[in-house]
């Protein structure tokens, strides 16, 4: 009897011992057990990535998986899906093989992560980085506002989410291995679709915007194409492929077919920015060399009429490059469209109702894309090459009042500034800075892709100055943005 007790004794003493040595529920604080072991126990610790030191160590706060996705200095240093495209894999990798390497090597002053476990979350991070429950982040909204940015060097899609400006999502693009360069990325008026064209390709490639899933490839054949207008019905999207003999590929996007490609010796010379008044009815494309933009009656669409817009008035359409054409816009109200000329460097302002020139707008070097604010009536123009403005750099961005046809402002937003967006809701202007000049500043990483990254900054609209301290590093030569409202 006494054996008998003694045993219980030991079983009830054994068992208590190991409920004491047991992980308590939430000790990994969100991360699944693998990956907690290795952040909470290696990573969040005293003198680094806790709570009470993150900001001296970049800002990134590894006490929690939420922590994690609150992001960086540097922005997103996890990007679900892409270990390719998340940083922090790049700091804890020792191993060659195992992709980019950042220094200093992460444990700071610590030992180096084994491979099991530098693959471990690798491969966490592949699976989507989800939490302990399997929750995926920025996975929980189809409805979510979202923010594209294309990326040439790499074939690349950045996906920003517009409550954090995080990066969220990184999409492949393209139709083959090598690189197409996207060049034009729009979202759909619905909001349904993001259309992206491809500066070396023959595809128009269409996403859903609910996920971020290929919805299907339109061959639209090879070429140059540098932009689409998106109807406002959102059914057909006009591509335009930049070439001496130029083109414009009209697709149908409900039905993800080629309707019709207006094309012809003469017709088109080097057409490039396009837009399309609130009617539908009318699309107007530049001539990126000459004085002039084209004007075409797309009522029906097999059978457009062309004519052409001269920039100056008195003259005479010709490919002289004098004024060269870039972009072209509509302001919110449709009471005038504006052209950026980037060899004069003026935004010139026409009336659409009889396409006469009423303003010119003097702005910085190159003057390139232009977008639209209805809260402050200001236009915002990317000078890409402009070193006259803040000496010593290259790139502004001009503020212009788009009613008074007045310039208010200069803003240095970064180095090469191109794409721009205008986010009324949020009252902010997304610029989207290519820095792929030498002379540009070093980035802060590197990917397998190679090739200098570029970066997004913000301006807030109510000063008129870039939102303090947020710089988002992107991929190789980031070049345009389109927003989903």
């Amino acid at each position: 009897m006494r054996q008998v007790r003694t045993l219980a004794i030991i079983v009830v003493l054994c068992t208590g011992c190991t409920w004491d040595n047991a992980i308590p529920d939430g000790f990994y604080q969100g991360y699944p057990t693998d990956i907690g072991e290795i952040v909470i126990g290696k990573c969040a610790v005293s003198g680094c990535h806790n709570s009470a030191s993150y900001i001296a160590a970049g800002g990134l706060n590894l006490s929690s998986w939420d922590k994690l996705f609150e992001g960086t200095l540097d922005n997103s240093a996890v990007i679900p899906y892409r270990s390719d495209q998340s940083f922090l894999t790049f700091f804890i990798n020792s191993y060659t093989d195992l992709g980019p390497i950042l220094t200093p090597t992460m444990p700071y002053n610590g030992s180096v992560l084994s491979k099991e476990e530098v693959l471990t979350v690798i491969d966490w991070v592949n699976s989507g980085a989800p939490n302990d429950e399997g929750f995926v982040k920025f996975s929980d909204d189809t409805q979510r506002k979202k923010w594209y940015v294309t990326n040439q060097g790499c074939d690349l899609v950045a996906v920003f989410d517009q409550q954090t400006s995080l990066a969220m999502r990184y999409i492949d693009v393209g139709a083959y291995a090598s690189i197409e360069s996207p060049h034009m990325v729009e979202v759909s008026p619905d909001g349904n679709i993001w259309a992206v064209c491809f500066y070396i390709g023959d595809v128009l490639q269409v996403y859903n915007t609910s996920d971020d899933a290929l919805k299907g490839n339109v061959v639209i054949g090879s070429g140059s194409w540098n932009t689409l207008a998106i109807s406002p019905n959102s059914k057909y999207a006009f591509v335009v492929n930049l070439a001496a003999d130029g083109s414009v590929a009209v697709v149908n996007l409900e039905t993800m077919t080629l309707e019709e490609t207006y094309q012809g010796f003469g017709l088109l010379e080097f057409p490039h920015g396009s837009a399309m008044d609130s009617s539908g009815n009318t699309l107007y494309i530049t001539s990126q060399f000459g004085n002039y933009i084209n004007k075409i009656d797309v009522t029906n669409i097999n059978a457009p009429v062309f004519e052409k817009i001269v920039v100056a008035t008195g003259e005479t359409a010709n490919g002289t490059s004098l004024y060269d054409p870039h972009e072209i816009c509509f302001s919110p109200d449709n009471a005038n469209y504006f052209v950026t000329c980037q060899k004069s460097n003026e935004v010139r302002v026409f009336d659409p109702a009889n396409d006469s020139l009423i303003a010119v707008i003097p702005v910085g070097k190159f003057p390139q894309e232009i977008t639209f604010s209805s809260v402050y009536d200001y236009a915002y123009v990317s000078c890409m090459e402009d070193d006259i403005t803040f000496p010593g750099t290259i790139g502004s961005v001009s503020v212009l009042n788009y009613k008074t046809f007045t310039h208010v402002k200069s803003i240095y937003t970064g180095y090469q500034p191109h794409g721009i967006a205008a986010d009324d809701n949020k009252m902010q202007v997304y610029v989207i800075n290519r820095n792929a000049n030498l002379s540009g500043p070093a980035p802060h990483h590197t990917t397998e892709c190679g090739g200098r990254n570029g970066y997004v900054t913000i301006i807030d609209m109510n000063t008129l100055e870039l939102v303090d301290g947020y710089k988002a590093e992107l991929s190789v030569d980031p070049y345009f943005v389109s927003i989903r409202h």
